[in-house]
């Protein structure tokens, strides 16, 4: 099928593989200045260079229910081609707001109250947001820039628009580690007047969480260079299905107690003592835990973000939970329930490394730390996947794999770095590439604008004050729904299994280990005994870790009945792969290999204007 230059330009549809660096050129300007200086002049002195055509109707104009939008128009933007000013200014504050709640919400619940988090003191959950905004900035910049290893085949990043942040799947393998040690007294603890028990500061604990990430990334890395047919040969869909799936309901937990009011000890409801208010009786207008002014005030970002899908623009879905928190915000202040006390005590600028402490490997927590890697490397997988897809490039052959590669190996050293920095480990967002699909802009400068304002904020100590400053209620509101969204992304994966007998057997059994212990914490605390001996205490405390997290036991259940089980018929997994199955963006890398080779000549479907 033929298509005029136009045609092409705007809609390039049914592009063959082989002809998509045709189609890139045709977006560069007619008359393209030759030299770079006169690049720079036109860009900046001119009405086109400043604004473009860009369709900024489409982007701003509110949704109204029962009428039919009309798609943006909008020339797409590859990511390197020539973009104008504003238009990278307006698509990197949108990555930027996209991923922020995101990033900082892990470091705010596990250095906050709980007998599973760190209960770290405020000038210390200051400088952990700061040093995972700044790390997630810089690491944005190597997968964004893509750096080739001298002398070698090799890349480290992937070269497209890839935001990271700190990763959802952190938090349980953190809190086994942080509530192991509690429980075995490496952590201080005090028993009130009330008889409930007050978890003390213990950044002891943190270091532990970091040292054991930093050795846990290097299977990352060593992943990283082997074949992606290979990879996805090792990790199919429905372990990492499972795996995503208890990841996010597991956290449910967590999301909720915060809307309550808190996880520490004002959970318990003491009739007496600091805590019969959360977070204390100190705290502006503070209020009992699970009372109606926390649940009103949490419901208030949960539903404005259901809202802001209903009727807003195509710029405010993509930002829906910055707004539900910032809605939050000014409902917590008018009843003056937002502390500004942090932001004034806090430092104008900050950066790494003005904390310190004190690396260790904690034994129990390598189990739990290795599932965090493989989550990441399929999380990275199929996040690259999805970004080349709605970027305009293909999805096989060499450069695929060559971004996949690299982007493995970044996720890898970003690991090992993010622990030196004193950060827990970053990887790929995947909201990205549902803006660059609305948005039709898959520029890199528009990336390069995002990660240089999460940086920006890092430094400013002030700004991470202000996120400290929220109260629980909000965050809870906020993360229920980014946890829920992470279950969401598994049971996205486990829809495109066939479902048979098998399939149904080995998701039900791990899930009814998962989901069982998951609402049992204290199922297996009693079945090991315990040793005077430090090294067989040591073993069993792994077992207790491994057995007691949700997503390592359905983890480990997938992979071994997925092993065992034998298939219903004579055909073999690779046969069964080969039925057609229609799968986009993410879901892409779940597919074998087989089913996604196109044969040449093969044809590529360009869905950028639809809403993902």
């Amino acid at each position: 099928m033929s298509y005029t230059t136009e045609e092409k330009k705007y809609n390039a549809v049914d592009i063959k593989t082989e002809d998509i660096q045709v189609a890139q050129e045709l977006y560069q300007p007619v008359n393209a200045p030759s030299s770079k200086w006169a690049q720079i002049k036109q860009k900046v002195t001119t009405k086109d260079g400043w604004i473009g055509n860009y369709d900024y109707r489409a982007l701003c104009m509110p949704t109204i229910p029962f009428i039919t939008k009309k798609a943006n128009s909008s020339p797409f933007y590859g990511p390197d081609d020539e973009i104008p000013i504003l238009v990278t200014i307006l698509m990197g504050l949108q990555h930027f707001l996209a991923v922020i709640g995101g990033i900082i919400s892990p470091t705010i619940m596990i250095s906050g109250q709980g007998s599973s988090f760190l209960n770290l003191d405020e000038e210390t959950r200051r400088y952990l947001v700061s040093a995972s905004l700044i790390v997630s900035g810089l690491m944005s910049f190597v997968q964004i820039i893509r750096i080739r290893i001298p002398r070698t085949r090799y890349f480290i990043g992937a070269g497209l628009l890839q935001i990271t942040g700190v990763a959802f799947s952190n938090m349980p393998a953190a809190q086994a580690i942080i509530g192991n040690m509690y429980k075995s007294g490496s952590c201080p603890t005090e028993i009130l007047e009330d008889g409930s028990i007050n978890y003390l500061a213990c950044p002891a604990a943190f270091g532990a969480v970091l040292g054991t990430q930093m050795i846990c990334s290097l299977l990352s890395v060593g992943i990283s260079f082997l074949p992606p047919r290979v990879i996805r040969k090792i990790f199919p869909k429905i372990v990492m299905g499972i795996v995503l799936t208890v990841i996010g309901t597991s956290l449910m937990s967590s999301g909720m107690k915060n809307w309550g009011g808190g996880a520490g000890p004002c959970m318990s409801r003491p009739t007496s003592g600091l805590f019969v208010n959360c977070p204390n009786i100190n705290a502006p207008n503070a209020q009992p835990w699970g009372g109606p002014v926390n649940f009103a005030l949490g419901a208030s970002v949960f539903f404005m973000i259901i809202l802001i899908e209903l009727v807003g623009s195509v710029f405010l879905k993509n930002i829906s939970v910055v707004i539900g928190l910032l809605t939050g915000c000014i409902i917590a202040a008018a009843v003056g329930m937002f502390d500004n006390t942090g932001i004034l005590a806090a430092p104008v600028g900050t950066f790494l490394w003005v904390k310190h402490f004190s690396f260790s490997v904690y034994g129990p927590g390598i189990i739990p730390f290795l599932f965090v890697q493989l989550d990441m490397i399929i999380e990275c997988l199929g996040d690259l996947t999805a970004a080349s897809d709605v970027s305009g490039l293909p999805i096989e052959g060499k450069t695929f794999e060559e971004r996949c590669q690299g982007g493995l190996l970044a996720d890898g050293i970003s690991g090992i770095f993010s622990g030196l920095a004193t950060s827990m480990g970053v990887v790929t967002f995947s909201q990205n590439n549902g803006i660059i699909a609305v948005t039709r802009c898959a520029n890199r400068r528009a990336g390069i604008v995002c990660a240089t304002l999460l940086i920006i904020c890092g430094v400013f100590g002030k700004i991470s004050a202000a996120f400290l400053a929220i109260p629980s209620p909000l965050i809870g509101g906020m993360t229920v729904f980014l946890f829920a969204s992470v279950a969401t992304s598994g049971i996205r994966i486990l829809g495109y299994l066939d479902w048979s007998r098998r399939d149904r057997v080995i998701v039900a059994a791990s899930l009814a280990l998962a989901f069982g212990v998951s609402l049992v914490p204290t199922w297996f605390e009693h079945v090991l005994p315990t040793f005077e001996n430090e090294a067989l205490q040591g073993l069993m405390e792994a077992v207790d870790t491994v057995v007691s997290t949700g997503y390592i036991i359905a983890g480990i259940m997938s992979v071994f009945l997925n092993l065992v089980l034998p298939y219903e018929n004579t055909d073999s997994e690779d046969e069964l792969a080969k039925r057609n199955r229609v799968a986009g963006g993410a879901a892409r890398i779940f597919m074998d290999d087989e089913s996604s080779n196109k044969k040449e000549g093969a044809t590529f479907k360009d869905d950028r204007s639809s809403v993902v």
